[in-house]
């Protein structure tokens, strides 16, 4: 009965064994581990909105109804359209472009002077010449001249359409 009793120990001995060296226990192994929080990303904004433009005349009144508006020799007329510009980015800059009137002129080309449009920004305002990196304002402004020295009745009745004008923000990929 001994030889059964210690080979029944031994057995035993020898099965704990294999289970802690097999995959049944565990020996120590050094473990670590830690969580991270890299936090959100949020995106910026670059936005364009354009207020209602105004039209003035040489005495700087201001013309509510442009089409209800007769234009003789010798008037100017500004048309001024304010335009709200987001720019929220770390890196954000972008260029503004004022493209096309698409107008339709019936006047002679001599009798009349239309400029723009001219975008300026900024106080003092200054024209816009490179790219913009804040929010704020900028003031795009077109002229029309009839000028003085029309002669007779050149131009009675003729109109100018200006059309569209298309206000373009572009984003400058950061360097």
């Amino acid at each position: 009965m001994k030889n059964s009793a210690l080979i029944k120990g031994t057995a035993a001995i020898a099965v704990g064994a294999a289970l802690l060296l097999g995959g049944g226990g565990t020996l120590a192994s050094w473990n670590a581990s830690q969580t991270a929080t890299p936090g959100t990303v949020v995106a910026g904004d670059l936005n364009v909105v354009a207020d209602t433009g105004v039209w003035t005349d040489g005495a700087n009144h201001t013309i509510t109804n442009i089409a209800n508006y007769r234009v003789v020799p010798g008037d100017k007329l500004t048309y001024t359209q304010v335009l709200n510009v987001t720019l929220t980015g770390d890196k954000m800059a972008a260029t503004v472009a004022a493209e096309g009137t698409g107008a339709v002129n019936g006047f002679t080309a001599a009798n009349v002077d239309v400029t723009g449009p001219v975008l300026t920004a900024g106080s003092p305002s200054a024209v816009v010449s490179g790219p913009l990196t804040t929010s704020g304002t900028v003031t795009a402004t077109i002229t029309f001249e009839f000028k003085s020295g029309t002669a007779g009745r050149s131009d009675v009745t003729k109109s100018y359409n200006f059309g569209n004008v298309a206000f373009t923000l572009n984003q400058i990929a950061p360097a």
